[in-house]
């Protein structure tokens, strides 16, 4: 599924539960989606990049900046204000709104944040499910569906007790080994099911190792011309990958690894991908999310030696070519 095409939706991963009401699904995903929308401001509202802090004029400014670019596009005004408020404040209680617009703007705001028109859930299906259990999740997709323009895609299992719901039997590309994970993926399933792809440019939201160690680099000038969560593709016939942290003209990746890269199927892809990058020139650095987060000076001491190695090679070559 990724690089995603053009016109694809933006796609939420979503672990769910076995509810016996649609209400209960309904009422969780909206509140999670509505944290994955905090996450990511201020990629729905790039205007209000430079305002980090709620004191001050911060919300006022924020608060304006939202209403005008509801204005200027689909959004309701008061909702996207108070989403954009919540977010500078980093509180999560959402305003009095229905669950009809939350559903509707907060399907906007999150396809927005990825350049993309609609929202689509892919949905992993728990094991066990009684027969109210399917009823109850097929019936909050719908809703979802109907009220916010949700693309739902169930997968994982199957739904025995529902005949209404298209079979789609899917198959892996040629040449595809494991999906590609979402940077900081490990960290995020420890407190919630739903998983967001990065952001080209950005450090992922919801990655405690990505954000700590992009405070740290952006204070250091040494640090310039580093480039998040890209794709990379050495050769047209070669499947693109995702590089966590990039610096293209000291030709070096850096990876930051979770907890399920020591799963043997991804530590041998992780290795092929190591053998593609160091045969199209870059040296491929890894660290685990740990090294980054406890022992993160140690890690930009190693950051820096190697693309200061790597800078004076460049200077050296130059003098005698």
């Amino acid at each position: 599924m990724e690089p995603l095409p053009a016109d694809a939706p933006a796609v939420i991963t979503y672990e769910a539960t076995a509810p016996r009401r649609p209400a209960q699904l309904i009422d969780d995903l909206l509140d999670r989606l509505d944290r994955v929308a905090r996450e990511l401001f201020p990629a729905w509202l790039p205007a209000a990049a430079g305002i980090d802090d709620p004191a001050g004029a911060g919300v006022v400014a924020v608060r304006s900046i939202a209403l005008r670019a509801a204005r200027e596009g689909d959004l309701f005004g008061p909702f996207l204000a108070d989403l954009a408020e919540r977010a500078l404040r980093g509180s999560g209680a959402p305003g009095r709104f229905s669950p009809e617009t939350r559903a509707a703007e907060l399907a906007k705001v999150i396809a927005r944040s990825f350049g993309r028109r609609r929202i689509a859930i892919l949905t992993s299906l728990p094991p066990g499910l009684t027969p109210e259990n399917e009823q109850a999740l097929v019936s909050a997709a719908r809703w979802l569906a109907d009220n916010g323009g949700y693309g739902i895609w169930f997968a994982g299992g199957a739904l025995d007790s529902v005949d209404n719901v298209a079979r789609v039997r899917v198959r892996p590309a040629s040449g595809a080994t494991v999906p590609i994970e979402e940077p900081g993926a490990d960290e995020r399933t420890r407190d919630s099911p739903v998983g967001y792809p990065a952001i080209a440019g950005r450090p992922h939201p919801a990655s405690r190792a990505e954000q700590s160690l992009e405070a740290a680099l952006g204070s250091v000038d040494w640090a310039g011309g580093r480039e998040w969560n890209q794709w990379y593709q050495a050769h047209p016939l070669t499947n693109p990958v995702r590089v966590d942290l990039l610096w293209r003209a000291e030709r070096c990746v850096v990876e930051i690894d979770g907890a399920e890269h020591r799963d043997p199927e991804r530590f041998a892809a992780d290795r092929q991908r190591d053998v593609q990058l160091q045969l199209a020139g870059y040296a491929v650095l890894r660290f685990t999310n740990a090294q980054v987060v406890q022992h993160r000076d140690l890690v930009l001491s190693q950051l820096r030696q190697f693309l200061d190695g790597r800078r004076a090679e460049h200077r050296e070559r130059a003098i005698h070519e």
